[in-house]
């Protein structure tokens, strides 16, 4: 058996669960959206990875969407738009022992590295850009919750668990990302999934074309995404 044991990772597209499922025998990647997973599976086939499950659910609907004992449980950004208190409970008993990592990218207090020349996507009017294409008709409600790292912390796993931690990797400093990249991105978003737009995800993606062809000519954007926080609770044994 792998490091650990078995992971289970929801994340979207599936890039955490491709990226480290060979540390562990088996993987299983989980996500409400079709087509979150079916970009996970092109990604892992393209890379000949052949350990992982994929299973459309939500996090709430564990431990019967995915019914097994894991080493560990990851969350790829995703674990501040759940039902925190009811999910870690039910990742606590899915764990043999085990850990529960949360992997996020955090831009607060982190220092920020110089601009390689290029206007930068995530800013604060960035933000707003986002916000002006989320009261377009057809776009999904906007979700009232954000994440934070302090407040999340207090809700993974019920007294007797090993307090929770964070480390912190740097993130990359000179990422680059044109128009479809920019759509991408908001789409791997918990709050504006693909299958939230229903009919209306088409128009919603020529708005956001649109508007980054206004704010870049070039169609070109520097994003920092900040550094990657992994906070981590232990199941102890």
């Amino acid at each position: 058996m792998g490091a650990g044991g078995f992971s289970m990772l929801v994340a979207a597209p599936g890039i955490l669960t491709v990226r480290i499922a060979h540390l562990f025998e088996e993987a299983v990647g989980l996500d409400p959206d079709p087509a979150m997973l079916a970009e996970g599976r092109r990604a892992a086939y393209e890379r000949g990875i052949t350990n992982i499950c994929w299973v459309q659910a939500v996090a709430e609907d564990l431990p019967g969407a995915a019914p097994r004992p894991y080493g560990v449980v990851t969350f790829g950004q995703s674990f501040h738009w759940t039902d925190e208190a009811r999910v870690a409970e039910a990742v606590c008993d899915m764990l043999e022992p085990g850990a529960l990592a949360l992997i996020v990218h955090t831009v607060e207090g982190r220092p920020a590295p110089p601009s390689p020349g290029h206007r930068r996507s995530r800013t604060q009017r960035s933000r707003r850009w986002w916000r002006s294409i989320s009261d377009q008709p057809g776009a999904p409600a906007r979700a009232s919750r954000r994440f934070e790292p302090t407040a999340s912390k207090t809700s993974l796993f019920a007294p007797g668990s090993v307090r929770p931690w964070a480390i912190f990797a740097p993130g990359i400093p000179d990422l680059l990302r044109d128009s479809e990249s920019v759509l991408s991105g908001y789409f791997s978003m918990s709050s504006s999934a693909p299958h939230l737009f229903g009919d209306r995800v088409e128009d919603f993606a020529s708005e956001v074309r649109a508007l980054v062809r206004s704010r870049s000519p070039e169609g070109i954007f520097w994003d920092w995404p900040g550094d990657t926080e992994v906070i981590l609770a232990r199941k102890p044994g």
